[in-house]
């Protein structure tokens, strides 16, 4: 029998009610073996993360405030789903040691990821699945990166004496022994890190939607899911807004080979979206996978006549942008101009600075810098071998009256990137989904 690692987010962990259903999930497909919880998430809009308050917590500590009443809180939180769901678990003997390991100066990283912890001990208790404490099975290096192979092979080992676990999500164990988290929304790596270590045929990611839309559903109403796509699909869709998933929890999965199924928590009977390395063997739904995007880009243009046959041209650009502590997010080009795309919170701070250290490496005859742009990517594996499909997608730009700023299409063609004005971002998108679509 194949086993299935099932990593469900905050709002499926988030009350008694919702791991009622986590147990009902598991029940319905005996593979279902290893479980990554992350901590609880809000119960309605109103209310906490655990994870907020934690952070909280300890940035009140640290200044020498009361946090008293926001323990409470997170303590009552748990409680209350212990009690309601009958767990025979000592809440109070793990606060105390948790107060005292803050008291005597743990990091900020160790108070955030007890959320995960007291709640991968709940729903252990609750399942009779087996403890794994991350801190012993995942590892990061001294530069704060996972140590993938050590991990997978600790990781891995643990796993195998058990026929059933929980494993919390978000932290591992720096050099040290001192506790280590990833970025937030990081119990998504996890989940694709134990799905690595047990060879698992499927990695489940359980959370409050259906699985991927086509576009942002606050941009397009009643926007459709992505029933498959692939994981070259899904890191174009990511990189420019779609945060469904952490982007760094495909790596490990799509190394491996492994599947992995967005699937929603409280309607559990919906197939969701299914990621794999290769197409599946059907074909695309659509000419287009998914459109994503983001405002809040700048973009400095460089001009120099005869700047193709100036050898180092590009990498003097490049130099300044790099010196001034900048990332640089597109590259587009012509024979005399050079177009460098950077987030404008990013460029505001040193952007006299970047614009003198090109103008004295390079002397060009202009270079100006234009804010207000957003980035739109329209994605999909089906786009390479259908003829006329970015004259579909300029026509329909067109026909809305959005400007075209900025045109950027990749070698593998699986995407077409366009700059437009921040205020046509929206119509854009709703431009390309009705002619791609609708």
């Amino acid at each position: 029998m194949g086993k299935i690692v099932a990593k469900f987010g905050g709002s499926s962990l988030s009350d008694a009610g919702q791991y009622q259903k986590v147990r009902n999930i598991l029940l319905m497909d005996k593979r279902r073996v290893y479980v990554v919880p992350s901590a609880p998430g809000k119960r309605h809009a109103e209310d906490d993360k655990v994870t907020d308050m934690l952070y909280t917590a300890h940035r009140l500590h640290c200044a020498g405030g009361e946090c008293n009443d926001l323990f409470g809180r997170i303590r009552d939180r748990y409680q209350t789903i212990t009690d309601a769901l009958h767990v025979d678990l000592d809440l109070e003997a793990e606060f105390r040691r948790i107060r005292q390991d803050i008291d005597g100066g743990a990091n900020c990283d160790y108070c955030a990821s007890r959320g995960e912890y007291l709640n991968g001990l709940l729903l252990s208790k609750y399942l009779g699945f087996q403890f794994i404490d991350p801190r012993d099975a995942i590892f990061f290096n001294e530069n704060g990166m996972l140590d993938t192979e050590r991990t997978n092979e600790v990781l891995g080992e643990a796993l195998r004496k058990v026929e059933n676990a929980v494993v919390p999500g978000f932290y591992g164990s720096a050099p040290d022994g001192t506790i280590r988290t990833f970025s937030r929304g990081g119990s998504d790596i996890t989940g694709a890190v134990v799905a690595r270590a047990a060879d698992a045929d499927v990695y489940e990611n359980w959370t409050d939607v259906s699985g991927f839309l086509m576009a942002d559903p606050r941009i397009v109403r009643d926007a459709q899911v992505i029933h498959s796509l692939t994981y070259k699909e899904l890191r174009e869709l990511s990189y420019m807004g779609a945060t469904v998933l952490h982007q760094e929890s495909v790596f490990p999965v799509q190394r491996a080979g492994i599947p992995t199924n967005i699937r929603n928590t409280n309607h559990p009977h919906h197939i969701g979206t299914m990621i794999t390395v290769t197409p599946e063997a059907k074909g695309a739904e659509h000419i287009i996978t998914g459109i994503a995007g983001r405002t809040g880009f700048s973009v400095i243009s460089v001009e120099k006549a005869m700047m193709n046959i100036e050898r180092g041209f590009g990498r003097k650009v490049l130099q300044a942008v790099e010196e001034t502590g900048l990332n640089f997010e597109h590259l587009p080009t012509g024979i005399d101009s050079l177009c460098v795309v950077l987030e404008t919170e990013q460029l505001d701070p040193v952007r006299d600075r970047v614009k003198a250290r090109i103008m004295e490496l390079t002397n060009p005859d202009t270079i100006d810098i234009q804010d207000d742009m957003g980035l739109i990517t329209t994605v999909g594996r089906g786009m390479v071998h259908n003829p006329g499909t970015a004259a579909r997608l300029f026509g329909a730009l067109s026909h809305a009256n959005v400007n075209v700023r900025m045109i950027d299409q990749g070698s593998g063609e699986l995407s077409i990137l366009v700059g437009v004005d921040s205020s046509d971002f929206e119509t854009a998108i709703q431009a390309i989904y009705r002619e791609f679509v609708e």
